[in-house]
């Protein structure tokens, strides 16, 4: 990674695709990442590890199975170890993520949203 300021608008300036998490930073053993989000994920869990959403563009409902959380910009919500949630957006959410290396997208369910993460 580079010792350089980085520039998220520029890095998301990069790639267009939906629900394909791009690496843009690693601090220790966690990476950063930005996600672009429009329509429906798929319910999953991640039984290892929180999961940090932070809005930086658009309104993203995080669905949990006893209620909605919706954040704006400026807004983050931390989804908690083994709790099921299924991220949503009507229009097109810019969204940094924080999690350990390694750490799928899909969590437990797996199909066709999997993505492998890119450095970008």
């Amino acid at each position: 990674m580079t010792e350089d300021a980085v520039d998220l608008d520029a890095k998301f300036d990069l790639f267009a695709e939906p629900w394909s998490p791009k690496l843009v930073a690693r601090l220790n053993d966690y990476e950063v990442k930005l996600v672009r989000i429009k329509g429906d994920f798929v319910w999953h869990t991640h039984d290892e590890t929180d999961e940090l959403f932070l809005v930086l563009d658009g309104l993203l409902t995080i669905q949990l199975r006893d209620r909605d959380v919706v954040l704006g910009p400026g807004q983050l919500f931390v989804v908690p170890q083994g709790v099921e949630h299924c991220p949503r957006a009507d229009a097109e959410v810019k969204a940094l993520l924080l999690e350990p290396a390694g750490v799928v997208n899909t969590g437990n369910a797996g199909g066709d949203l999997t993505s492998v993460v890119e450095q970008i």
